[in-house]
């Protein structure tokens, strides 16, 4: 994903944090006013609220059939549900940076034919971050995500592994992942690291045997092994050694402009972590729920 380099980096904070010290970006004060978003009370008028989210990101966000699943759409509807108006849900791709995704569906629109949402899902929280990109509202902290590792329990019957088994022994990682940029830092251009197009295909080369292991982000994982469920296949958390940040929040991205919708979306999310809703997104597909330092 875009966010992939970012969420190496994440600090759990507060949202609408002071940036203190901070010099501010140029605001999009020449974009027109139709391109920017829409107010709170425009939301309510229309009677719907459109969400971006990540495609092909299972189990956060995926189409099937024609509609959109995922635990991102699960938290999309709720946020409707308490504004009382219709989710709708636009697939998007990740571009190679989180800033080129935020200025293509928050805050700008892309150049050719492009809009901006009024809500993105699945933003990486990061209180640096936050005061350099000031177009962007980041709000509603909503999971943890946490580094983990797969293994094939016959391989590894007393322990699994940790990274410095993979010196010796496959490991798959999604290209250009955090898990890849992390074993590649550590380890050096060893053989043994099998990149794939996605974290899916990943899991689908440990579970086929091309691996021993698998290394991504955990819901990522358990996700794949709920998918194609090898009774071996296992997952942990393992120390990792030399990574900056093993997890990190994700939450809610909206335009600067629209504080008022953010604090709206903000509080429903707060409401449905506060009440349950939110970890049985996760428990009802067999994840594990971390949920956010707010």
């Amino acid at each position: 994903m875009a966010l992939a380099v970012l969420a190496c980096t994440v600090v759990p904070a507060v949202a609408f944090a002071r940036c203190e010290g901070h010099v501010p970006q140029p605001k999009p004060q020449n974009t027109f006013p139709q391109d920017v978003g829409r107010s709170l009370d425009r939301v309510l008028e229309e009677g719907w609220i459109e969400f971006a989210i990540y495609e092909d990101f299972p189990p956060w966000s995926y189409e099937e059939n024609g509609q959109a699943r995922g635990i991102d759409v699960d938290i999309g509807h709720s946020i409707a549900e308490a504004l009382g108006v219709e989710a709708r849900f636009r697939l998007v791709q990740a571009g190679e940076t989180l800033d080129a995704d935020l200025l293509n569906y928050v805050w700008k629109g892309a150049a050719i034919g492009g809009h901006v949402s009024d809500v993105m899902l699945h933003v990486p929280y990061d209180s640096e971050y936050a005061c350099r990109i000031e177009q962007v509202s980041f709000t509603g902290q909503y999971a943890t995500e946490t580094i983990a590792i797969a293994y094939d329990k016959k391989d590894y019957p007393e322990k699994g592994p940790t990274p410095p088994f993979f010196r010796y022994d496959t490991v798959a990682v999604e290209n250009d992942s955090i898990a890849d940029f992390y074993l590649t830092s550590l380890l050096g251009p060893v053989d043994k690291i099998r990149r794939y197009p996605s974290t899916a295909l990943a899991m689908e080369g440990l579970a086929s045997g091309e691996t021993m292991a698998a290394m991504a982000p955990r819901a990522e994982l358990e996700a794949a092994i709920a998918s194609h469920p090898p009774a071996s296949l296992a997952v942990h958390e393992p120390a990792l050694v030399g990574f900056a940040r093993g997890e990190w929040t994700v939450g809610v991205g909206v335009n600067f402009q629209h504080k008022d919708l953010a604090y709206a979306v903000d509080d429903a999310i707060a409401a449905a972590l506060a009440d349950g809703r939110i970890a049985a997104f996760f428990t009802s597909r067999g994840l594990t729920f971390e949920p956010p330092a707010r």
